[in-house]
């Protein structure tokens, strides 16, 4: 069920509200996101909205740089992050958000470990109407699931569907 919850990171700097089902979460077990004890939530940017504290934001990059790892530069929360699998979304840490009680959501494993294994069966690719296929460490094809047809129309450019990562 939508339903729309209030977060922020520990010093309340910074402030955001998200709404969403969150029935289902994600736990990874990369060297990041285990050190952090992030708990994931992809959504749609229209389903995010910052409040208050852009400018009590810094960023991390790491690895193939794609995902911005966001966190208050007072108190050091990670409250959310564009992600390296979706990132023209939002990855909001269950954690920091108001009303959530963790015990009552079904959390499902990500093998961010083997992030380039694991990317192509991930729940939340599955469950959505794009998946994306890696190529390689630079680039991701999206590839429509509602159109099978294996030509492009006409006039159209594939190359403008790849992102460069």
């Amino acid at each position: 069920m939508m339903r729309t919850y209030s977060g922020s990171c520990h010093c309340e700097r910074v402030r955001f509200r998200v709404t969403a089902d969150i029935s289902i979460a994600t736990i990874c077990n990369c060297s990041v996101c285990t050190k952090k004890g992030f708990v994931h939530l992809i959504v749609e940017q229209a389903q995010f909205d910052l409040l208050a504290g852009e400018s009590h934001l810094t960023s991390y990059r790491f690895n193939t740089c794609i995902a911005e790892h966001k966190f208050c530069r007072h108190c050091g929360i990670h409250p959310f992050y564009i992600p390296r699998s979706d990132p023209d979304k939002i990855d909001v840490n269950l954690r920091c958000l108001e009303g959530v009680d963790l015990e009552q959501l079904e959390l499902r494993p990500f093998d961010g470990r083997n992030w380039e294994q694991a990317i192509c069966t991930a729940h939340w690719q599955r469950d959505t109407d794009v998946s994306s296929a890696v190529l390689d460490r630079g680039a991701v094809l999206e590839l429509a699931v509602l159109d099978p047809s294996p030509e492009p129309p006409q006039g159209s450019n594939l190359r403008s569907n790849v992102r460069s990562r």
